[in-house]
């Protein structure tokens, strides 16, 4: 895991707050893993290999990794299966559900194929309250 973090950590392009972000989370890999977990209740490496939008195994393995070493997500033992890891958010992770809300509305606002599902019409309705309410459900889950 370390040498995620150090191959990692080399890639940052300056000292913009933006840039700085991005180098962490900035990819579609880390924000979908993100998301899924914040909003689709999966904790595994197979839940997280089953979302829509296909994965490759080795790209999810070092997103994983990546996320971990940058202290967004924390990597467990199942306690349902000892053979098994599950992933949580932690508080530096939770941090960025306003983000990731944003993210959502902007995407659904402006592109016409994405279209406001359940949540995202809850978004639309208030925003803030959304927020308010995931923030509430996810703390409970924070490692």
């Amino acid at each position: 895991m370390q040498n995620a973090r150090t191959f990692f950590m080399e890639k940052f392009r300056s000292d913009c707050p933006i840039s700085c972000s991005l180098d962490v989370f900035g990819d579609k890999w880390s924000l979908l893993i993100i998301r899924d977990i914040m909003l689709r209740d999966k904790v595994s490496y197979s839940e997280f290999l089953g979302s829509e939008e296909k994965i490759a195994s080795n790209i999810l393995v070092n997103r994983l990794n990546v996320l971990e070493a940058e202290k967004i997500l924390v990597k467990e033992v199942s306690p349902a299966n000892k053979s098994k890891f599950v992933y949580s958010l932690t508080q530096k992770g939770l941090d960025l559900l306003p983000i990731v809300i944003e993210i959502m509305d902007w995407g659904a606002k402006y592109n016409a194929n994405c279209p406001r599902k359940e949540i995202g019409k809850k978004i639309k309705k208030d925003k803030a309250a959304v927020i308010k309410e995931l923030s509430r459900s996810l703390k409970s889950k924070i490692r």
